[in-house]
């Protein structure tokens, strides 16, 4: 129901109620007019009033008519404009209901539209899939006819190679039987054996190999060191002229100057408490003899030595030496002196470049400040040898995390020295070692263990820090070595030499850097001189520490002389 239709029933209801409210008061109006007529006054009363009555009573019912009629007037004008409204109403809900059933047919019609093109494409793909599944059945059977066809020839070449087999074997036996007896008839026409035929044959082969191999070796090696030696003299100069060291070696102080003679009974003190006390502490030896004016610190760790050294300096300059003094200045020492190495050590790693190195490897490195090879100082060894292991690196144009790597482990291929004297093994071990447990990589381990081959290098980094400690070590100044060490080395360098077979004479030249051995020319030929040179400096390579190269020169001189008479 609209909202005019609720009006106009709201309206006919009030009108009626209307009507019906002045129905009642006539009712009740006549019915008091009844009840005085009954009475004789009522009656005269009414009488009376029944004009006035009369015509109230009339000009009700005419308003109440005209209510009526003007209500009933109102009402079909109100019946007259739901019904048009609902007239436009029901043609645009008619209108509406006609644009929607048209969305709807033409939503149908495309829906329609595209299931048919999806059922055509479909049939399509249908009749290409029966397409191809018939011409796939047709290949199937091809290749059926055509397998039974070859099954049908392999069977007769099974058959063809069963007979072949079988005459095979016989041709087989005869010839079996026809090689015994020529290998009979062989043997008792050379007098030899078939398994000592073999050997002799076998020995001849052997030897002819190693004569072979051995003028290949020697070609190849003349070749390589025609080519590489330039090259790599020309390398090392590159890098050794870029390099700026001192030609000067250290050496650790192990005697101390004293202001006077009287100075060594303070040190001595009562019954010798004072060095008690000194060599408990520090660990080090204190020798106190004829010496003027000195005495003599004695220790193989050249740290704990440093120390002693120190606090003895400090306590001759106090002048005050007991016991308890001594204690307190070692101690300040000690922290003195492992102070000075971590600088030492911090100041080394910013001289090459490196950042992230393991503290305990800085600690390690501190204490190489006072440890030397050979009269050079270790920790300034490890600096020049990182130097010249990234120059190298750089002439060869390596990539930048192999020269990175080469550097590194040249500055750190001898830190096992640190703790040569606390673990057992050689240095480059022990230096590996210790690398490899504080997160070094596999490239820097190997070449810190293959340094001083006692494993074969298989890297370039590796044979870069060998180089590189060469160079440093080799270099004029660089090290010095005691003169019975020395004679030691030189008559070592002769006795591996003479040991040889064919050996007649051997000088050791230049400072033990060359060796020149004279063979017998009638039992070692040139390629026997070869064997023999490589032999000799592989030997001095494995039993010998040495700084720098030594080159072995075999000299087979064969002389002919014949007197004319």
């Amino acid at each position: 129901m609209t909202a005019v239709e609720l009006t106009l029933v709201t309206m006919v209801i009030a009108l009626s109620a209307t009507v019906v409210t002045a129905l009642g008061w006539g009712v009740r109006y006549v019915r008091r007019l009844d009840t005085r007529l009954a009475s004789p006054r009522g009656r005269s009363d009414a009488v009376a009033t029944a004009p006035s009555a009369t015509r109230s009573a009339t000009a009700s019912a005419d308003a109440a008519a005209q209510a009526q009629a003007q209500a009933q007037a109102e009402a079909e004008e109100l019946l007259a404009r739901a019904h048009r409204q609902a007239e436009r109403e029901a043609e645009q809900l008619r209108e509406a209901a006609r644009r929607s059933a048209e969305r709807e047919v033409a939503a149908l019609t495309t829906e329609a539209q595209e299931r048919l093109t999806g059922l055509k494409e479909r049939a399509a793909e249908l009749e290409r899939r029966s397409t191809r599944l018939d011409e796939r059945e047709r290949r199937h059977a091809d290749e059926a006819t055509r397998l039974a066809e070859r099954e049908k020839r392999l069977a007769t070449a099974e058959a063809e190679l069963a007979r072949h087999t079988s005459a095979l074997a016989d041709e087989q036996a005869v010839l079996a039987a026809a090689h015994q007896t020529v290998h009979a008839e062989l043997e008792r026409i050379a007098g030899l054996t078939a398994d000592a035929a073999r050997a002799e044959l076998v020995a001849g082969i052997e030897e002819q190999a190693k004569r072979e191999a051995a003028v290949l070796v020697r070609d190849l090696e003349a070749e390589a060191r025609r080519t590489g030696e330039a090259r790599a003299r020309h390398l090392v100069a590159e890098a050794i002229q870029r390099v700026a060291s001192d030609q000067t070696t250290e050496s650790t102080v192990s005697v101390l100057h004293l202001p006077s003679d009287d100075m060594k009974g303070r040190i001595i003190g009562r019954e010798g408490r004072n060095i008690r006390a000194f060599e408990s502490v520090t660990g080090v030896n204190l020798i106190v003899d004829d010496t003027p004016e000195a005495v003599l610190l004695s220790c193989f760790d050249p740290v704990r030595r440093e120390v002693a050294r120190v606090t003895m300096e400090r306590l001759v300059a106090d002048g005050r030496i007991h016991p308890h003094r001594i204690e307190e200045v070692a101690a300040a020492a000690q922290q003195d002196v492992a102070e000075l190495c971590q600088r030492a050590a911090e100041e080394a790693l910013l001289e090459v470049g490196i950042t992230d190195l393991h503290p305990e490897l800085v600690t390690l490195l501190g204490r190489l400040r006072y440890r030397t090879s050979y009269g050079q100082n270790v920790l300034r060894h490890l600096v020049e040898t990182a130097h010249i292991a990234g120059l190298l690196a750089s002439e060869l144009r390596l990539e930048p995390a192999q020269a990175r790597a080469a550097k590194r482990a040249a500055f750190l291929h001898d830190i096992g020295k640190a703790l040569t004297h606390e673990v057992e093994g050689s240095h480059a071990k022990v230096g590996a070692d210790v690398a490899r447990r504080y997160g070094e990589s596999d490239e820097v381990v190997h070449a810190i263990e293959a340094h001083h081959n006692e494993i074969t290098p298989q890297t370039v980094e590796a044979v870069l820090t060998q180089a590189a400690d060469a160079c440093s070590g080799a270099r004029p100044g660089a090290r010095r070595e005691g003169l019975s060490a020395y004679i030691s080395r030189l008559e070592r360098i002769e006795e591996i030499a003479v040991g040889k077979p064919g050996v007649e004479k051997v000088y050791a030249m230049q400072a033990g850097r060359e060796v020149r051995v004279m063979v017998h020319p009638e039992q070692v030929d040139d390629i026997g001189a070869a064997v023999l040179a490589r032999d000799v400096a592989k030997q001095i390579e494995e039993e010998l520490t040495y700084p720098g190269q030594v080159r072995v020169t075999v000299v087979r001189e064969l002389r002919a002389t014949e007197t004319a008479r």
